[in-house]
């Protein structure tokens, strides 16, 4: 596995933030769309990269561990652990209820499903 994917270097670009401030949206929605937004595109690259899909939960794990070392923080690896797994299993979800994967979602469908939260 490849550890080539940086969370900081995925992050949110400036357009996407913009374009995510100017939506009709209350501003915990905009938080929570920034937040999936970011989860999204981790697991989109991290999926893509190892050409598989949301059901390798050791990836992720192994993932999250290489991340974390940077921090030399057991409890850092947990919390992000947990919460990028949360993540990637409403998306998952969220991606199956309409008929799509995770790789296919973009900010439009995150959008339905945080107005729908």
């Amino acid at each position: 596995m490849s550890n080539q994917i940086d969370p900081f270097s995925n992050s949110l670009n400036i357009e996407t933030i913009h374009r995510i401030d100017q939506l009709n949206l209350s501003i915990i929605q905009k938080h929570h769309l920034r937040i999936l937004t970011h989860c999204l595109v981790i697991l989109q690259a991290l999926f893509e990269e190892n050409n598989t899909s949301y059901h390798q939960e050791s990836l992720l794990k192994d993932w999250c561990y290489n991340q974390s070392q940077k921090f030399n923080d057991a409890k850092f690896n947990d919390d992000f652990y947990n919460q990028l797994a949360s993540s990637a299993k409403k998306l998952h979800n969220f991606a199956q209820s309409l008929e799509k994967n995770i790789q296919d979602l973009d900010m439009e469908d995150l959008v339905l499903l945080v107005k729908k939260s």
